[in-house]
Formats: C-alpha cells, sequence, structure tokens
C-alpha cells in the first residue's frame, strides 16, 4: 500500500510539473508577465511546488530576465519594474525631506505667532522702528553711491581745470 502512494504522489507531482512548463510556455509565447505567483496560479499549483523543485524555479527566474523576442510586445520587464521602484524610492525620500522641511518652516511661523500673540514677543513699534533702520540704512547706501559718483565727477574736472590752466600757462611759439 505504501508504495501505491508514493507512485501516486510521483504521478501527481509530474502531472503538476507538466502544467508548469505548460503554464511557462504560454507565458513565453504570449509575451506575458513571468514570475513566481503568475505561473504558480495559471497552472493550478502553490508557490510552495516551485520553490520545492529548483530546476523548475530557475526556468521560472531565466525566462523572467530573457528579454522579449521582436515582432512580440514587450511585456513589463523585472529590469523596469525595479528601475521603477528605485526612482519611487527616491522620489519618496525627496518628498519626506520637503514634507520636514514644510513641517519646520509651519512651526517656526507657528512659534513665532504664539509668541507675538502672548505678549512675550517684541512690542510692534519695535518692529516698526527696525523696519525704519532697515529702510534708512538703503537710503544711506544710495547717498554714499551718489556722493562717491559726484565725488569721482568733481575729481575729474579738476583735472581738466588743471590741464587746461597749465595749457594756457605755457607760452606758445607762435603767440604776438
Amino acid at each position: 500500500m505504501t508504495s501505491s502512494m508514493i507512485e501516486g504522489k510521483r504521478a501527481d507531482s509530474a502531472r503538476r510539473r507538466e502544467r508548469v512548463i505548460k503554464a511557462l510556455n504560454a507565458a513565453l509565447r504570449t509575451g506575458g508577465d513571468i514570475t513566481v505567483s503568475g505561473l504558480a496560479r495559471a497552472a493550478r499549483v502553490d508557490r510552495s511546488f516551485l520553490y520545492r523543485h529548483r530546476d523548475l524555479l530557475e526556468r521560472v527566474h531565466t525566462a523572467a530576465n530573457t528579454p522579449v523576442e521582436e515582432g512580440r510586445l514587450a511585456a513589463v520587464s523585472r529590469a523596469s519594474l525595479q528601475a521603477d521602484l528605485a526612482n519611487a524610492l527616491e522620489r519618496n525620500t525627496r518628498l519626506a525631506s520637503r514634507v520636514r522641511q514644510l513641517e519646520q518652516r509651519l512651526s517656526k511661523q507657528l512659534g513665532e505667532q504664539a509668541w507675538t500673540e502672548s505678549g512675550l514677543g517684541a512690542a510692534p513699534d519695535i518692529d516698526q522702528l527696525q523696519r525704519r533702520i532697515t529702510m534708512l540704512e538703503q537710503e544711506l547706501a544710495e547717498k554714499r553711491g551718489a556722493l562717491e559718483e559726484r565725488t569721482e565727477d568733481l575729481e575729474a574736472a579738476r583735472a581738466a581745470n588743471r590741464e587746461l590752466t597749465r595749457t594756457l600757462n605755457q607760452p606758445h611759439s607762435g603767440r604776438p
């Protein structure tokens, strides 16, 4: 009785292997997505069956990584899915960083608002004075720039005047 059970188990295993190979060939012909889960579902076997039979598992991985032949529609490859995943993870990292940055900015603004509303912050007239100081500093910088420009013009006029005076004071040989 034990030998008949063993033979039955072997026959069942052989039938499952055949279904897996047929499902794999069909997926290769149609250019479908080749994954362990997909093939197990198509062959009506458990995924653990594929993992227990290393030769079938290697065939699945080889077929999944084999480029699609010309003339067939290209299925989404494992490499492109991994690239998409890597890009999504990078984008997620950038977005998380941006969220942290915005949270810090919001926290700072809410803190300043609470500080001001509590009466502990600087009085409004101090803020107004700070703005006035900034405006006056800008005005001073503009005036200094204008003064430097006029000083340069004055120096140029003086140099021209000295040259003209020197020319007029020199005796000319052709003068009466």
